[in-house]
């Protein structure tokens, strides 16, 4: 029966993990929402400090890896060696197995030694950024991993041409992010801080441009730029901010979930995303959601999820058009709110249990069980 489909998730990042990023979200609000329709849902992956085998929301969780996965690059190549060794031992008792991609080359391959029906799920699409980065093929790696795959879930549009363009012979489905519906909830207000929430990549989430622009920005709007996450590159941030002498105007608040989070943004003036890449978005959306409005730099992807009327878009990477349209945007209070009620309305299109059962039926079609039309 379809409802007994079992699913074998190759998820990379634990959403328990201190730090972990949007991508393990969506895992989780899939999944459960599986489970609760009676799939056998199991998620390998990476291991950490604190790490265990557990079952959350219906949701079995296994940490994979070597040793106690205690910084980041010890936890991506435990997770690297032991993956295929874990997936071959478990496939006997999985219908589908599913690779979510994951950074710095995006996927193992492994339709081609899964052993099952695979689906790949693409919420981070960036191995050319990160071979600049560290200088070795990395896009060469996702180029040759996405051609292994003839199923293909995007969060995104923009995400699916670039797999299009990528391997024109897979199948690639758009399913999008949700979010939570009391983020939908409560008054919509002007906050005072500008608000960055997301994982501490100086360089991939465009850290380094905003702490730029706000170096111009911050004596002319006169409140607090505030950072809420963790990363690896923590350390980096903080140096930037006390060499560019904001340490009176920024703040960094840590790791932030839940409740926590939602009420941080709808204390905020202004949510920014400043990414050089995304796939999705997602905390665009929630910031949406939670009434206040967003500026992102003019994106693929970012703009699929942050329309004209919900926020601004700035040109790409320029820090003083960002810093000019910060003070621009900031003392607007009418424009504000006006974007702030469009963009919970805009918000109410993303809703976890419509993605979920689209999610199912590809998930059926890629092990041959009719969908009905």
């Amino acid at each position: 029966m379809a409802a007994d489909l079992r699913v074998l998730h190759l998820g990379f990042e634990d959403p328990l993990m201190p730090g972990a990023g949007g991508g393990s979200v969506r895992t989780h609000q899939i999944n459960r929402r599986l489970a609760a329709l009676g799939f056998d849902v199991t998620v390998l992956t990476t291991t950490y400090p604190g790490a265990r085998e557990r079952v959350q929301d219906g949701v079995r969780y296994v940490p994979v890896g070597i040793g106690q996965g205690r910084n980041r690059l010890t936890r991506l190549l435990g997770y690297i060696v032991r993956l295929p060794l874990e997936t071959r031992r478990r496939r006997q008792d999985a219908d589908l197995v599913v690779e979510d991609f994951f950074a710095p080359f995006s996927t193992m391959a492994a339709p081609l030694w899964a052993g099952r029906p695979t689906v790949g799920m693409v919420q981070w699409l960036h191995a050319r950024d990160k071979a600049r980065q560290y200088k070795l093929p990395l896009h060469w790696l996702e180029r040759l991993g996405v051609r292994s795959h003839h199923s293909l879930i995007a969060v995104s549009q923009g995400t699916a041409s670039k797999l299009a363009a990528l391997n024109p012979a897979a199948s690639v489905d758009v399913v999008g992010n949700g979010i939570s519906p009391e983020s939908l909830e409560g008054e919509i207000g002007l906050g005072r801080h500008v608000l960055f929430v997301g994982r501490l990549e100086l360089h991939l989430k465009g850290l380094d441009l905003l702490l730029a622009a706000w170096a111009t920005a911050a004596r002319q709007i006169g409140d607090k730029l505030i950072i809420a996450g963790s990363g690896p590159d923590t350390e980096k941030i903080e140096r930037l901010i006390a060499s560019l002498g904001l340490g009176s105007s920024v703040e960094l608040v840590g790791w932030v979930s839940g409740e926590h989070k939602l009420a941080l943004m709808r204390s905020a003036r202004l949510v920014v995303v400043p990414s050089r890449h995304e796939t999705f978005g997602l905390v665009a959306v929630e910031a949406l959601a939670s009434g206040t409005p967003v500026m992102i730099f003019d994106i693929p992807c970012l703009r699929e999820v942050v329309p004209a009327g919900c926020g601004w878009q700035v040109e790409p990477f320029d820090t003083e058009a960002l810093a000019a349209e910060l003070v621009r945007r900031y003392s607007d209070e009418a424009a504000l709110v006006d974007a702030g009620r469009r963009g919970r309305a805009f918000a109410r299109n993303f809703d976890w249990d419509v993605q979920s059962r689209r999610q199912a039926d590809i998930y059926r079609a890629a092990v041959g069980i009719p969908v009905p039309a």
